[in-house]
């Protein structure tokens, strides 16, 4: 993002709307000026790749869907705090304003509601799935206490959430670490959320959320990984036997499935076929 630095100097588009002489001129003239021109052509070149990427992506996509199989999700969106902690402030700067800025980090999060709504229902509606996928990186266990979760990180989250269902979407939020302690606060999810968990106790999950909100995830990716076709067999029964009773279970792994053995992955699906009947 370094090579788009040239944009600073960018006055706002609006200010096109106004007279052709002084006000529209003034707001063309930084395009004349050598770094946002260099700005222009690093985005350009950028826009290029993304497309090669898009491409390939979108022509699997399709060939999955004629194959009859639905989509993972249609659209992604972030928690607010996410996006500051992630990529805007940083892991350093968002801690340091959660003791010298509080103030000013929860307004910024408020800010960011109505961007994430808008993104996740956007690419939702343009891929033709409801589902929004929201992988949660800040709010684990290991980054803030209960409080500081309470206080920064739920409120703006819950917001996206209720922003994302009354557009007729389906939050997705995918709990990236563990989130244990988090549990008694996000029961208070709205009914259309669909928790996906990486490390978690699904016991208590199922306990506590369970009841009212479907929920994913439990099978380790490393079991997946590493482990052979009988361990991967053993591991989904279990989870069925667990977390199956009275519905609401989606069978996941922890992670993303990467380099896993094929026959894990169909041990996986068939025993998931076979012992996740009702």
């Amino acid at each position: 993002m370094g090579k788009a630095d040239g944009l600073k100097s960018l006055t706002p588009f609006t200010n096109m709307t106004e007279m052709y002489g002084g006000f529209t001129a003034a707001a063309m003239v930084p395009f004349g000026t050598p770094p946002v021109q260099e700005a222009l052509k690093a985005m350009m070149k950028a826009g290029e790749e993304a497309l090669k990427w898009i491409m390939v992506v979108a022509g699997y996509g399709a060939t999955m869907t004629a194959k009859g199989f639905p989509a993972f999700f249609g659209g992604g969106t972030k928690a607010p705090f996410d996006t500051i902690g992630d990529t805007l402030r940083g892991t350093k700067g968002m801690i340091i304003d959660m003791y010298r800025n509080p103030k000013k980090l929860v307004r910024a999060c408020e800010q960011f509601v109505p961007i994430a709504i808008k993104m996740g229902v956007d690419n939702a509606k343009l891929n033709g799935c409801p589902v929004v996928f929201l992988p949660l990186h800040k709010g684990a266990d290991g980054f803030m206490n209960d409080k500081q979760f309470k206080e920064y990180y739920w409120p703006t989250l819950k917001a996206v959430f209720e922003g994302l269902i009354a557009e007729g979407c389906i939050p997705f939020p995918w709990a990236e670490g563990g989130f244990d302690s988090r549990l008694d606060v996000i029961k208070d999810s709205p009914d259309g959320v669909f928790w996906g968990f990486d490390k978690i106790d699904m016991v208590r999950a199922k306990k506590v959320i369970g009841d009212h909100l479907p929920i994913g995830g439990a099978v380790p990716i490393s079991t997946l990984s590493v482990g052979t076709k009988e361990e991967v067999i053993a591991e989904v029964k279990k989870e069925i036997k667990i977390m199956g009773a009275g519905g609401g279970y989606i069978m996941m792994t922890s992670a993303t499935i990467e380099d896993t053995p094929a026959v894990n992955v169909k041990a996986m699906i068939d025993a998931c076929k076979q012992y996740g009947v009702y």
